[in-house]
């Protein structure tokens, strides 16, 4: 058995939100827009961040999971499918009194090397680099 744990996040989002609808208020969850794999309407993100209502009766299709919330809702009327990765929460919250739970927040993972050619543009040739080795 190993000593590493899966980490708590996801499971103390879906706590709160749990919690919060048992007590018949609004579960709001504060997010880091500019988090990679974010996924929400960037004309209601301020400062880098947006708040989000999903409450059962705001949104549809909504899943959280161990590593993304996703779920369905509308923004100025306009449907939405909106995806957060669970790191990019910085807080699940009640609208009404604040009461919730704010999360450190948590540094993206570096970004993946990307090939130089991908399936398709094998017959283009090589772009040059504008990288330079330093050693």
């Amino acid at each position: 058995m190993s000593d590493e744990m899966t980490p708590n996040r996801p499971y103390l989002i879906r706590a709160m939100h749990e919690w919060i609808c048992d007590n018949g208020l609004t579960t709001h969850l504060a997010v880091d827009a500019r988090y990679p794999g974010a996924e929400v309407p960037q004309e209601f993100v301020q400062d880098g961040q947006i708040v989000l209502n999903i409450a059962p009766r705001a949104v549809t299709a909504f899943e959280a999971g161990n590593q993304e919330i996703s779920f369905s809702a509308r923004f100025g009327g306009v449907p939405h499918t909106v995806r957060v990765p669970v790191e990019a929460v910085m807080a699940v919250f009640a609208r009404e009194n604040g009461q919730g739970m704010a999360f450190e927040p948590v540094e993206p993972p570096p970004e993946p090397p990307t090939p130089d050619t991908d399936e398709g543009e094998a017959d283009k040739p090589a772009r040059a680099s504008h990288l330079k080795v330093v050693k």
